[in-house]
Formats: C-alpha cells, sequence, structure tokens
C-alpha cells in the first residue's frame, strides 16, 4: 500500500510545478507544448485528489476497532461508505468525483467484506434495540415507527442493497455461499424493504437452480428462512419462483443429472410444507395446468400436443406433486389433490399404449404405487402393468442380439432397434413383477386380497404359457407362488374374524403383520428392492457419487448455524483472493480457455477432413477398376443408410464419381473449388494424381 500514497516532498513538487506553469508565459508559435502541460497538471491534480481518498488497512484497522470497542456511529458510517465503494468497485456507472473513498488493493476489500458480512448484522441489531438472533416480521413493523429505525434505517437499506449488488458480480461460488450465509441472519429486515426483497428471492431462486457445490443448499435455507419469518409478505413469490425454477431445470434428465433433480424436487416439497393452505392453493393451480395439457393432447391427437406429454419437464411435474401428496397426504389441506393427480397420471400411461413408451409407463406405475401407499387408498395399477406383457414385444424371443443396459430410469422412450434386444426385454419384465409385487403387497393384509388378486395372478399364468423365454417363466412363476403363500397367508386370518365386510373394524384386519411385513408378498418384495438397487448402482457408476455431496453440504451447514467461529475461519479463506468486482478475471480465463479449445478442435477437424480427402483422391487414382469399385460402394452405402454423416456428405462433395457404365472414359474429376484457403492443398494433390493417371493411360493405349 505504500505505493499508492505520494510522498510528502512529491506533493510539494506537485504544487511548486502547478505554480510554476501558472506564472510561465505561453508563447503563441508553442501551442502544442501548452496543451501537453495543461494535460499533466490535470493528471497531477487527479492523482493527488484518489489519492487523498485511498483506504488503507490502518483506517478499515481503526474503523473495526473504534466500532468493537466503543460502538462509534461515525465509525460504522465510514465502514459502510468504504463497503458500498467495495462493493461498486469497477461499475461504469459510479461517479469517481462523487465518491469520498477508493479501494486500490484486494487486501483491503477483502477485509472490509469480512467484517461487514460477519459483523454488521450485530451491530444493526444493537443500534436498533433487537435481539441478537431470530425475529419475525411484527418486530420490524413495530420498529419501523421508533425514532431508532428513522435514525438508522439508512445503514440497513444500504447493508442490504449493497450486499445485493456484491451478489450479482460474484462469480466465485464458495464466495457466494459465504455471503448468503450470512446475509441469512439478516433477512428479517427485508420486511421493512418490499422492492429488495423480491430481488433477493430472485436472486437465491437463480443460485438454487444453477449453482455448484453448497450453493444450492445455502440459497434453499436462505429461501426458506424468509418465508418462515416474513410469511405471507414472500410466500406467494417465493412458490411460484421455485416451481418456475424447478421446471427450467428439469427440462433434461440423465443418470447424472437425475439425483440433481430428486434434490431440486425434495427443496420444492420441502417449502411447501411452511404453509400446507397457501401451498394448496398453488399446488391445485399447477396439477390444472399439466390437466389441461393433457386433455389438449386426447382432444387434438396431434404429434406437437403428444409431444408437450410425453416430455421431461411434464413428467418431472408430475414426479414432484406425487412426491408433495406422499409427504403432505395425511393432512386434510393436501389430500384432496390426490384424486386429480391419479387421474392425471392414469392418462399419461394410456395416453400412446405402444412398447416405445414403456419405460414412461413403469414410470405412472411407480407413482401411482406411492399415491396409493401414502393415502390407503386402492388404484387399479395391475391392470396398466399386465397389459404390458400381454404386448408382442415382450412375448417374441429377442431378434436383435443382447444389446446395451437399459436405464429405465432416465428414458420416456426407446427406439425401435433396442425393443428387440434382450437387455429391454428383461429390463421391463423384472420392472413390471417389481411394481406389480409392490402394488399386491400394499393389500396382501387386506380382507379382499383374495379376490383383488385373483384376476392378477390368473392372467400372471396366460403369460408363463404364451412366452416362449424360460427366464421369464421362472419370474412369473417365483410370483404367483407367493401370491398364493399371501392368499393362504390371509385366509387364514380371515376365516377367524365375524365382523362384515363394511364393518369399521375391518380397517385393522393385521394391522401388525403390516407393520412388521409378515406376509410372503413383503419379504418377497424386500428381496426384489435389494436386486433393484444393485441393478441401478452398476448403471449409475460414477454418478453415485453425486448424491454424497448433498449430506456433507447438510453437515457443513449444521456446524456453521451453531458455530460462528467457524464462519469466520470460512470467511477468511473464502476472501483470500485478488478478485474485484467488475473485473472477472476467472470469467476472461474460462472464456479465452474456451476459446483455444474450440480452436483446436476446429483445426482438427479440417485436419482431418483434409487428410480424409487426400487420402480418397489417392485411392481413387492407382487404377481404373478401383474408381468403378468406390463409386459402387458409394452408392450402396447411399442406398443402406438413408441419412449420411457429415464427413460422407464432404467427400461425396469433394470426390467426383464417375458412372459405371463407361470405363474407359471414366476420369477422376477435379474437386468442387471453394474460397478458403485451407482447401488448396487437395487441389494440388488432385492435380498431380490426374497427371499420373493419364500416363498410366498412355502406358495401356502404348503397350
Amino acid at each position: 500500500m505504500s505505493q499508492c500514497f505520494l510522498q510528502e516532498d512529491d506533493e510539494i513538487d506537485m504544487e511548486d510545478d502547478d505554480i510554476d506553469m501558472e506564472n510561465a508565459e505561453i508563447p503563441e508559435d508553442d501551442e502544442a507544448d501548452a496543451s501537453d502541460l495543461e494535460r499533466v497538471a490535470n493528471k497531477a491534480e487527479n492523482e493527488d485528489k484518489s489519492s487523498k481518498n485511498v483506504i488503507t488497512t490502518e483506517m478499515v484497522d481503526s474503523w473495526c476497532n473504534s466500532i468493537r470497542e466503543n460502538a462509534k456511529l461515525g465509525a460504522i458510517r465510514s465502514l459502510m461508505r468504504a463497503f458500498r465503494t467495495a462493493c461498486h468497485y469497477g461499475d461504469d456507472e459510479q461517479d469517481e468525483s462523487s465518491s469520498k473513498f477508493n479501494i486500490m488493493s484486494s487486501g483491503v476489500f477483502n477485509k472490509i467484506m469480512l467484517f461487514v458480512l460477519s459483523e454488521m448484522d450485530g451491530i444493526l441489531r444493537s443500534l436498533l434495540k433487537l435481539p441478537t438472533s431470530g425475529g419475525k416480521k411484527e418486530t420490524i413493523n413495530n420498529l419501523m415507527g421508533t425514532k431508532q429505525w428513522k435514525d438508522h434505517n439508512h445503514l440497513v437499506k444500504s447493508y442490504l442493497g449493497n450486499a445485493l449488488h456484491i451478489l450479482n458480480q460474484m462469480t466465485d461460488m464458495e464466495m457466494i455461499s459465504f455471503t448468503l450465509r450470512r446475509l441469512r441472519y439478516s433477512s428479517i429486515f427485508l420486511t421493512a424493504f418490499p422492492s429488495l426483497l423480491r430481488r433477493y428471492i430472485k436472486v437465491a431462486l437463480h443460485f438454487w437452480g444453477t449453482g455448484g457445490g453448497a450453493l444450492p443448499v445455502v440459497s434453499f435455507l436462505f429461501i426458506r428462512d424468509l418465508c418462515i419469518r416474513l410469511g405471507s409478505d414472500c410466500l406467494d413469490e417465493c412458490f411460484k419462483g421455485i416451481y418456475r425454477a424447478y421446471v427450467l431445470n428439469c427440462q433434461f434428465v440423465n443418470a447424472v443429472k437425475l439425483q440433481h433433480i430428486q434434490f431440486l424436487g425434495n427443496c420444492v416439497i420441502e417449502l411447501l410444507g411452511v404453509d400446507l393452505p397457501i401451498a394448496y392453493q398453488h399446488a391445485f393451480v399447477f396439477i390444472r395446468q399439466l390437466g389441461m395439457i393433457l386433455r389438449e393432447a386426447l382432444n387434438m391427437r396431434t404429434k406437437e400436443a403428444f409431444r408437450k406429454v410425453y416430455e421431461w419437464k411434464f413428467i418431472n411435474c408430475l414426479e414432484l406433486w406425487t412426491g408433495a401428496v406422499c409427504a403432505y397426504g395425511s393432512e386434510a389441506d393436501f389430500r384432496p389433490l390426490a384424486y386429480p393427480l391419479t387421474q392425471i397420471i392414469s392418462g399419461v400411461a394410456r395416453l400412446v399404449p405402444t412398447a416405445r413408451y414403456f419405460p414412461l409407463r413403469l414410470r405412472c406405475a411407480r407413482m401411482l404405487n406411492r399415491i396409493a401407499a401414502s393415502t390407503g387408498t386402492f388404484i387399479p395399477v395391475s391392470l396398466l402393468l399386465l397389459d404390458m406383457l400381454e404386448m408382442k414385444e415382450l412375448n417374441k424371443p429377442p431378434t436383435g442380439g443382447a444389446g446395451k443396459a437399459v436405464d429405465l430410469r432416465s428414458v420416456l422412450k426407446v427406439s425401435k432397434p433396442t425393443l428387440k434386444t434382450r437387455a429391454f426385454q428383461e429390463a421391463c419384465v423384472f420392472s413390471v413383477v417389481e411394481e406389480l409385487a409392490e402394488h399386491l403387497a400394499q393389500w396382501s393384509y387386506s380382507v379382499a386380497f383374495l379376490e383383488l388378486s385373483f384376476i392378477p395372478a390368473v392372467r400372471l399364468r396366460s403369460f408363463c404359457k404364451a412366452t416362449k423365454i424360460e427366464r421369464f417363466r421362472r419370474e412369473m412363476r417365483q410370483l404367483i407362488h407367493n401370491i398364493q403363500a399371501s392368499s393362504e397367508f390371509t385366509n387364514e386370518r380371515r376365516m377367524r374374524i365375524s365382523f362384515l365386510p363394511n364393518d369399521p373394524a375391518a380397517t385393522t384386519f393385521l394391522e401388525d403383520e403390516k407393520k412388521s411385513g409378515a406376509s410372503p408378498l413383503s419379504q418377497y418384495v424386500a428381496t426384489l428392492h435389494q436386486r433393484a438397487q444393485q441393478r441401478n448402482e452398476s448403471l449409475m457408476g460414477s454418478s453415485v457419487l453425486v448424491g454424497s455431496r448433498s449430506s456433507i453440504f447438510g453437515n457443513k451447514m449444521s456446524e456453521h448455524d451453531e458455530e460462528d467461529d467457524t464462519v469466520n475461519e470460512d470467511g477468511a479463506a473464502v476472501f483470500n483472493s485478488s478478485w474485484f468486482p467488475g473485473s472477472d478475471s476467472k470469467a476472461k480465463l474460462s472464456k479465452e480457455g474456451k476459446k483455444k479449445k474450440k480452436k483446436k478442435m476446429q483445426e482438427k477437424q479440417e485436419e482431418a477432413i483434409t487428410d480424409d480427402v487426400v487420402e480418397d483422391l489417392i485411392l481413387s487414382s492407382d487404377e481404373d477398376g478401383s474408381l468403378n469399385d468406390t463409386s459402387s460402394a458409394v452408392e450402396e452405402d447411399e442406398e443402406a443408410k438413408s441419412v449420411p454423416s457429415k464427413q460422407q456428405r464432404k467427400k461425396q462433395s469433394t470426390i467426383g464419381m464417375p458412372s459405371s457404365g463407361n470405363k474407359d472414359k471414366a476420369k477422376p474429376t477435379l474437386p468442387m473449388k471453394k474460397k478458403s484457403k485451407k482447401r488448396k492443398p487437395s487441389t494440388e494433390v488432385s492435380k498431380k494424381d490426374i497427371q499420373i493417371h493419364k500416363k498410366s493411360k498412355k502406358r495401356k493405349k502404348t503397350n
């Protein structure tokens, strides 16, 4: 920092120069020299002014010590001005003449940010005579009419507004997480500033959906605290915003992103539990929108209408509301949503009853099983699953070979060649068995289980007779055996009862056995779950690590909430870099790296294309017969493949293929001329090949 300040001798010299410049006589013939002298004088004056406003570490330390020891209001105001300067450093619209302070080093910036974010909440609470933590909006509403609020509300607004500004400038995830974590303690003050509250909600929702590391967890906890403390002031906006952010982030699904989408859905369900009556109103509107999209597809019967239903965005929304109904199905406010949601899921499963949409239908059956288990209502899931077994694609032996393993959780539709593979057939049949056993196990403790299981058992026996695949027969026989054993288990106890089926005592039938899972079907389902878990782990591979991070972040969050010392240590580690707001050094480096990678990839592709063209031209210039052979081979490939690749198109455009009829007239044609310089080597090679080809013809004629 010593370099940023001018010495006293330098200042005196500058003043002397200014005096000399004022008293000097400027000749008329030397106007250019005079203008240069004026520029030097103005530059010296600006440097002198900026040097007087530079914030040093000694100044920051003195402010911090006076605030800690005596809580001086002047030191607090000076520190808040410095905080504003730090947050707006590098802004284009900032007027440097109006700012009182200027920051010249990253060390000063880090010290200001760390102290303000760590201590300002306690300082403001002491000035406003509030409790050291917690509070609700009623306390702020009562405070707004007092003298303390009128004297110090500008400090609160400056702290929250400048912190929001620096949040939009930050690029480091750990820095954003620390800032949001500290602002979470001061979120109660947003009651007095509705415009800042709306902006904070938007920023937090953006970080929740797109952030990495611990940032999504920290952002969600910030939003949840807002909903708990502020209540109706932000509930509507938070519910709408978090659902919108969820929809934007669940449009595409793969094995790696699957657990992230599940985390986002769990966050939405957790937030809905803050106020169930208001959440019910929003959930009803959103579920009704899904029903309207399904009704349009049923009425229009067009590909575009079907595509709106059979896409990940729609299915993930169904998964979200299924999880919400399962979580709050026992509550009177949320239970009425189970019926319309069940109707929508059943309609989606039967919209396009083809084998290519088996993964989507299995997902719908899984959602219906979850709703039935949580609400205790009977849903005819067995009919949906048994219809799948009777389709011809699962009864025929596979003709497409073994095929690759198919993860039915990360796809909604499979290709036609995949339908004929052994791996897909096994995945479908095993999944149907698991869901059917899950459905029947839920009702294996009912008085009417014998009647409920009769039709599924009959249709399973018919499938065993119809299928020609022995491993499927073994699987079905095992399921039928467990169904029969569960029926005998229930009938033995049903013979001892004396109440009628419509008696309320029927609801308590085999209640103890259900809790312990004593029926044969429940035990069989437990083994099926273990098998499914092993299969999913083998399919997930390295993506299992994604789910382990959330629990680690949760442990860190709890430790940070309990102990403030660890937070300060974390902040010292985070704000220990040369980053400045407005510089975006990391972003620039990443952009430059991406540009270099793109250039390298383009150069490699262009080199590969030119090499392919050269090789094809050399091969085609050896003999006349080779030309005819390559032309016929290309024609056969064009007939076999309806959509050629990009490299084939480029080869066909650069290589002239002669007709196969006239061998004597067949000559290699020149490639298409283009303006790009990178095609010149290929044209030169082609001319040499033509000369060689002409010489070979002359030799043949002489022979």
